[in-house]
């Protein structure tokens, strides 16, 4: 069974953290070797460009400064952890990864695609994720979990028509690549919520 670098998508408050640990549980059963990771972040580097971007400030953050940001996190996350875990066969699960530039950064803050995709091909070169997780619930009963978790960061400040923007992309980039995407309904129970990322795990390592 080859290696497969999955992704976890999902505005705020949709229970990644949550989900996430049922995924790699699914994967200790079936005895297959993973890493878990997440983005921004994932090496010492990568983390405290996180903590710069997450962190509210005075300063306005410029929108390409911010984009800049997370792809130079992103370049060191996938040469010094994704690439050479993929190459000696672990399987990959990361939370958030450049779908989630697309939706908060080309969607969120309007940037479009094209400068997204620029980046996108010169830090990744052809690298791109087996399978996207996308998590998806109205963006108003993901901010009201968020809210309850813990002071919101800089992103979580936002207004809602930039969460409506963001979920409005990943929707978007999920209609585009079917074959790539799988969308759960996170609204439902937990247990359904799960029910389905077993099927779906199911499906591409069962038939792998």
């Amino acid at each position: 069974m080859s290696a497969k670098f999955i992704t976890v998508e999902g505005i705020e408050g949709v229970g990644k953290t949550t989900n996430i640990a049922f995924i790699q549980r699914w994967l200790s059963g079936r005895g297959i070797r993973y890493l878990c990771t997440r983005e921004p972040g994932g090496t010492k580097l990568a983390e405290e460009l996180r903590g710069l971007l997450l962190k509210p400030r005075d300063e306005q953050v410029d929108d390409v400064a911010e984009l800049l940001m997370i792809f130079a996190a992103r370049a060191q996350h996938l040469s010094n952890v994704i690439e050479p875990a993929l190459r000696q066969g672990t399987t990959v699960i990361c939370d958030r990864f450049t779908d989630a530039t697309y939706a908060y950064q080309g969607g969120g803050r309007d940037l479009g695609t094209g400068k997204v995709a620029v980046l996108e091909q010169m830090v990744q070169g052809d690298r791109r994720p087996d399978l996207v997780l996308l998590l998806d619930l109205p963006v108003e009963t993901g901010l009201s979990r968020a809210k309850k978790r813990s002071d919101p960061d800089r992103f979580e400040r936002e207004q809602l028509e930039f969460f409506n923007r963001v979920r409005h992309t990943y929707l978007d980039r999920a209609g585009q690549m079917p074959d790539r995407y799988a969308i759960i309904d996170a609204s439902l129970p937990l247990a359904d919520v799960q029910a389905q990322l077993a099927d779906v795990l199911s499906e591409h390592f069962d038939n792998d």
